[in-house]
């Protein structure tokens, strides 16, 4: 695939997407030649070939297999920025993606445990002897900063500026940002660190002082939350919607919820008002004598 290759390398190298991100492209470009392939004879290099009508098809294709509009939007997606590279890059003009509107997404609230649950649960992990203290660092960190997992797993020990009383966190596209912490989580990693035989400079490490794994923090999470929530979904991302609500519902401005989030736009972070105002329906339903 000369195009996809080049096209991946530019990605890879100019703009420095991750791994799984170049994974998602590949794989969605990989299954739209295919699909012009077998149904109207064409090659990746012949895609100046590739008519509207022909996109199009591969979209209905794509919604009849029984893929959300969120995934049908994210293929076509990886369609449009191929196409603007070409353009940009190789000097081809094949722009028939760009002129076409993908299905619209369903809104879905980000998924939340609430505030009082997640302190409940937190002080009762203190007092508790079935958890660790690395269990306590790693569902403290997520519920007080908000940050993902890669990034909870990617922390140094000199990531935590004591001093200064913050966290520096290196997120997507290695975008370094600051996050305060309060002098009780400070308390509990200086804890956790002096309580460790063996130190390999990372944060959250495992037994065997190496770095932390994804299933490692998604199997605490998950037992964690499983005490005091009966949601399907038990995951780090859903402690990250717990912060951002709990910020929000405590008078937060949304900008600054941006900013500790990482989020490059404000679009992203505006899932968190819906929750917000679904809130306020409740309250008003069960207060209003005329609602």
């Amino acid at each position: 695939m000369p195009y996809v290759d080049a096209f991946l390398t530019y990605l890879k190298v100019e703009k420095r997407y991750s791994e799984h991100t170049l994974k998602a492209y590949q794989r969605d470009l990989a299954q739209f030649f295919e699909y012009v392939q077998d149904r109207f004879n064409l090659s990746e290099r012949e895609i100046k070939k590739v008519k509207l009508n022909s996109v199009r098809a591969w979209l209905v294709f794509l919604m009849e297999s029984g893929l959300s509009s969120t995934s049908v939007n994210r293929k076509l997606s990886s369609l449009k920025s191929l196409s603007k590279f070409l353009l940009k890059k190789k000097n081809l003009k094949w722009d028939v993606p760009l002129q076409l509107g993908g299905p619209k997404n369903k809104k879905s609230l980000a998924t939340f445990v609430p505030e009082k649950n997640l302190t409940t649960l937190l002080d009762d992990m203190r007092k508790s002897n079935n958890f660790t203290l690395r269990d306590r660092v790693i569902l403290e960190l997520l519920f007080a900063t908000g940050m993902r997992l890669s990034e909870l797993i990617n922390l140094r020990i000199e990531s935590v500026q004591f001093e200064a009383q913050q966290l520096k966190v290196l997120g997507k596209r290695n975008k370094e940002r600051i996050i305060p912490i309060s002098a009780k989580l400070l308390d509990l990693i200086k804890l956790y660190l002096n309580e460790r035989k063996e130190d390999k400079g990372w944060l959250v490490q495992t037994d065997n002082a190496k770095k932390a794994y994804p299933k490692l923090i998604y199997t605490t999470v998950y037992s964690a939350l499983s005490l005091i929530s009966s949601l399907k979904k038990k995951s780090p991302h859903v402690l990250r919607h717990s912060f951002a609500t709990a910020m929000l519902n405590n008078g937060a401005p949304l900008l600054a919820i941006k900013e500790l989030l990482g989020h490059e736009s404000l679009a992203a972070t505006q899932i968190y008002t819906h929750n917000s105002i679904e809130k306020l329906k409740k309250v008003y339903k069960q207060s209003h004598p005329r609602a």
